[in-house]
């Protein structure tokens, strides 16, 4: 059977209103905005908030780049060092507490229901930037032009060149998609937008080790 193409098709992924979102980003994902759209950000000396942390997916290459990862995700998946937290409530983990310990940088997969709330909330904890992976599709919208862009909108949107498959559930090197991606960048003190393109770099970028960790071998 082949494939419907169509874009209504297309940019469907439909959750329950109280699902968990679990669509694990593959690592070369994260690899491509740390080497090609933050390249100029010194991030080695900085310290990065992924609260949608999942199994470990985004922190793992995240600690590539970044001096120290601070994980943690609204459900309990088992990642060691990780803790349980709801993004979208006010209160500040104990980590963050402490003088000095604001995280530089919030990059995150958000939920697609919620992703405006979770682009509000990591601007108001993010000293140096924020970055979202989101369906090239959210650019779209006339209450997320009211609500978000006109008011805070990108310094950078990031469009993949390739797509990057998402399957519910499991992390895996396999399959393909009709839904396309990008990273939407906020950058502190930084105006204007600016639309770059992530060249094809999944050859580059993708590891056998990504996903062994996770019982899937990269075909």
């Amino acid at each position: 059977m082949s494939q419907n193409t169509s874009s209504a098709v297309m940019q469907q992924r439909t959750e329950a209103h109280d699902s968990l979102n679990d669509f694990p980003t593959q690592p070369w994902g994260t690899r491509a905005l740390c080497k090609h759209v933050l390249s100029g950000c010194y991030l080695k000396n900085k310290t990065v908030w992924e609260p949608t942390c999942n199994r470990g997916h985004m922190v793992d290459p995240l600690g590539e780049f970044f001096s120290e990862v601070w994980a943690s995700d609204i459900h309990d998946y088992g990642l060691e060092g990780a803790f349980q937290h709801d993004f979208l409530m006010p209160f500040v983990p104990p980590v963050f507490q402490r003088p000095g310990h604001s995280p530089d940088w919030v990059v995150a997969n958000p939920p697609f229901r919620l992703a405006e709330q979770f682009i509000a909330r990591a601007l108001e904890v993010a000293t140096e930037g924020v970055a979202m992976i989101v369906r090239t599709s959210f650019l779209e919208g006339v209450g997320r032009f009211e609500n978000l862009y006109s008011k805070r909108p990108p310094n950078i949107v990031a469009q993949f060149s390739e797509r990057i498959p998402m399957v519910k559930g499991r992390l895996t090197a396999r399959g393909s998609t009709a839904t396309s991606y990008c990273w939407l960048v906020w950058l502190t003190g930084v105006t204007g937008t600016k639309l770059v393109w992530i060249p094809p770099c999944r050859k580059q970028l993708e590891r056998t080790e990504d996903y062994a960790a996770y019982r899937e071998v990269a075909a």
